[in-house]
């Protein structure tokens, strides 16, 4: 797996993009929050006594996106921190909108028989 920077993933999204797209192949996204500590979680007797600085911990904690996009080939990811979050979505948004083109419609006339038989 191919972990880069925020600009390197989407150049290379497109790029799996594109070559499914000829290939006739298809792409999974896996979106993924990780907090980025190693320790063990502590038993139920030791948080009854540490729930004071529990509270403390948890403002300070900063979580991360974890980002993959594969096909039977090629996997790619990327962390994203939440000052970066805003600058990503905006970017990847515009990448999706523009190459999720071939995605089937659901068949209105199937969905209206099914639901007049339910009643």
């Amino acid at each position: 797996m191919l972990l880069t920077n925020s600009e390197t993933f989407l150049s290379e999204m497109s790029k799996l993009f594109y070559t499914n797209q000829t290939n006739g192949g298809s792409i999974y996204i896996t979106m993924k929050r990780i907090d980025n500590s190693k320790k063990p979680t502590p038993r139920a007797e030791k948080l009854k006594k540490k729930t004071q600085d529990k509270s403390v911990t948890e403002q300070r904690k900063e979580y991360k996106c974890l980002i993959r996009v594969h096909d039977n080939k090629r996997k790619i990811s990327t962390i994203v921190s939440a000052k970066d979050v805003n600058k990503f979505q905006q970017a990847y948004s515009n990448l999706l909108k523009g190459n999720l083109y071939g995605l089937k419609k659901k068949d209105k006339k199937k969905a209206m028989k099914k639901s007049k038989a339910t009643q």
